[in-house]
């Protein structure tokens, strides 16, 4: 057990990444060694940043607390915090079930874990946090929470209404990051596309992402969770200008069937999400779109699959993720629907969809032999450099490969790459 060290642990998605971040920055300021993800924790104190999305990430989460509980029986840790989505929702279960973490904070209270080991929250130092990522990106949280109320979502029972950031705030931390040698920036949040309606009463996301991008140093930009009902088509406007805004964007459709959308009260309709993609592709051409895919909604029959299947061949989205519905405690669907189509079924659905899409991202990597793209360096593996195009986000989408013996390479530096073989996941290249 070493002490004066901090182990913070962090599960679920890049929002808890950030929030992290930031608790690091201050356990810095106050003198503590912190250390993030350690595969050899050995801190006298830890935190358990939680998830609380979906039962497999909640389980995944109540198990690292189990496995750091034991480490404090043990003797090798001598105080244990939990913060996140998991305690923000089941504080008083949590309590009560597991009596030897030292004590539970939420969602947005984690700023008191600084006093609680002795030391005020540093105003000075709120934009400020220790990168986990590689220096040369990070990801920017613009808002919390969300106000959509989507039939099947959990997230706006755990984190409350839709607050943005005001937009000098986050012109600041960029300024910030970009001292530090980030160029790149992954703008998140629960649904982007809602920004500042709260603090400016009209969708502001297209400024926002035009005052970062004015910003010198920034390379690039990209937008992940973007909402399709309402789409701020300006932001497309902005994406297709600015060379510094990738043409990529992260949106999630869920489904294509209008019987299952109006279920899931998503407020689109079938022939809105087919005009939604064409527009979105004439007007940035070469646009990449991501999107994730429900199967098994409670209504959802061979004939809603067939029209998911048939839109997603259409589509060609460039990334597809999926997932199998899952009843959520509190949501709409749970209290209001009978979850209808079995696991066997769902499973089949989802092998089926996933198939379909399977043979669409080959069909796309082999298409991108023989051209070139701007590339950032992410890290040295084995044999080979590990890059992305503006086209992939880290740790989710494709990378390329570069052979080590073709020459030395800077990371978190850009080179022009060619692509000269292709599999269904990965790229390889050499710079030109």
């Amino acid at each position: 057990m070493k002490k004066g060290r901090i182990d913070i642990i962090t599960m679920g998605c890049s929002k808890n990444l950030v929030d992290s971040e930031h608790l690091m920055k201050q356990f810095a300021e106050c003198g503590y060694e912190v250390v993030h993800d350690s595969d050899e924790p050995c801190g006298e104190i830890a935190v358990i940043n939680t998830c609380g999305f979906i039962g497999d990430a909640k389980q995944e989460s109540i198990n690292m607390i189990l496995e750091f509980c034991q480490r404090k029986e043990q003797g090798d840790l001598k105080r244990l915090y939990v913060m996140g989505c998991l305690s923000e929702r089941y504080l008083t279960e949590l309590r009560e079930e597991i009596t030897q973490v030292d004590k539970f904070y939420g969602k947005f209270n984690w700023t008191a874990l600084v006093e609680e080991l002795g030391n005020s929250y540093a105003q000075e130092f709120a934009n400020e946090r220790v990168l986990t990522t590689p220096g040369h990106y990070a990801y920017l949280k613009i808002s919390e929470g969300c106000n959509r109320h989507c039939a099947y979502c959990a997230i706006p029972i755990i984190t409350g209404p839709h607050r943005s950031r005001p937009m000098e705030e986050i012109v600041d931390e960029v300024r910030y990051l970009v001292s530090k040698g980030v160029k790149e920036f992954q703008i998140i949040a629960q649904e982007l596309t809602y920004y500042g309606v709260d603090l400016y009463k009209k969708q502001s996301i297209a400024e926002l992402v035009e005052r970062i991008s004015d910003v010198p140093g920034v390379e690039w930009i990209r937008l992940h969770y973007a909402y399709p009902a309402h789409f701020p088509y300006d932001l497309l406007r902005v994406m297709r200008e600015r060379d510094n805004v990738c043409k990529y964007l992260d949106i999630a459709l869920q489904h294509v069937s209008t019987k299952v959308l109006e279920k899931m009260q998503r407020h689109v309709t079938k022939e809105d999400t087919y005009a939604l993609v064409e527009r979105m592709r004439e007007e940035v051409p070469g646009i990449c779109l991501r999107t994730t895919m429900m199967v098994g909604f409670p209504g959802e029959g061979e004939k809603e699959f067939e029209e998911l299947l048939e839109f997603v061949k259409w589509a060609k989205f460039d990334r597809l993720g999926a997932f199998a519905y899952c009843e959520e405690d509190g949501t709409y669907a749970a209290e209001n629907y009978r979850d209808s189509v079995s696991k066997k079924k769902k499973n089949e659905r989802l092998d089926r969809l996933m198939e379909v899409q399977q043979r669409i991202s080959s069909r796309l990597n082999d298409a991108k032999v023989g051209n070139c793209y701007k590339t950032i360096i992410d890290r040295v593996e084995g044999d080979y450099y590990i890059g992305r195009s503006e086209f992939d986000s880290p740790d989710v989408d494709t990378e390329i490969l570069i052979a080590r013996k073709d020459g030395e390479l800077e990371i978190g530096s850009f080179y022009n790459v060619r692509i000269n073989d292709a599999s269904e996941f990965d790229l390889m290249g050499t710079v030109v």
